[in-house]
């Protein structure tokens, strides 16, 4: 597919937000969204793992998979991929920041089986996109993700400081939230959409 790479990352950060369009990562994207320090954390962790596995992941698949006729295997090698590459992100952000470790608790292994990074890997293999557009494609995926994260953390902190009626406390609240941001999102898929 013969997309520009700059119309790409946009694409994938606006008018295809992989959380906002797809749905994918919604479980950690609804979790950590409560404090918006761990949200941010969690964004440019996911947004790490999704740039740098899209990118290993099409080398993989290119010179790997297909040269050995194994294609029927993808997915598990994909995913491989991407448990290798969190578990050394878990380990540096252990080491560097245990505070933010601690405070993500679970959902740091978790995005090992975050469906948006794997998502993000079938999409660019089934667009048969190039290795700078799968590179750029997973950073703006990550990109995407990071700010659909912050933005909802934002929304709910400034929620929790106001009168809520009891009904719409906590999860409804969320979710009505979440539909009214994919709404805007989807408002720019007039602009650029990347299939």
């Amino acid at each position: 597919m013969n997309v520009d790479p700059i119309l790409l990352l946009f694409a994938s950060i606006f008018t295809s937000n992989v959380v906002l369009t797809n749905f994918l990562g919604m479980c950690s994207y609804i979790s950590i969204s409560k404090d918006l320090v761990s949200a941010s954390g969690l964004g440019m962790a996911v947004t790490f793992v999704m740039t740098i596995t899209t990118a290993l992941n099409w080398f993989v698949y290119h010179h790997i998979i297909v040269p050995l006729n194994i294609e029927y295997l993808r997915f598990i090698i994909f995913i491989i991929v991407i448990a290798s590459v969190v578990q050394i992100l878990e380990m540096l952000i252990d080491r560097v920041s245990p505070a933010l470790y601690m405070s993500l608790g679970i959902f740091l292994p978790l995005i090992t089986v975050n469906c948006a990074i794997l998502g993000v890997t079938l999409f660019m293999q089934i667009r048969n996109y190039n290795f700078i557009q799968s590179l750029v494609y997973g950073l703006g995926g990550g990109l995407g993700w990071w700010l659909a994260i912050v933005s909802l953390a934002a929304i709910r902190k400034k929620i929790d400081n106001n009168p809520v009626p009891p009904g719409l406390k906590g999860t409804a609240l969320t979710m009505v939230t979440i539909g009214i941001m994919a709404m805007a999102f989807m408002g720019f898929a007039g602009m650029i959409r990347v299939q």
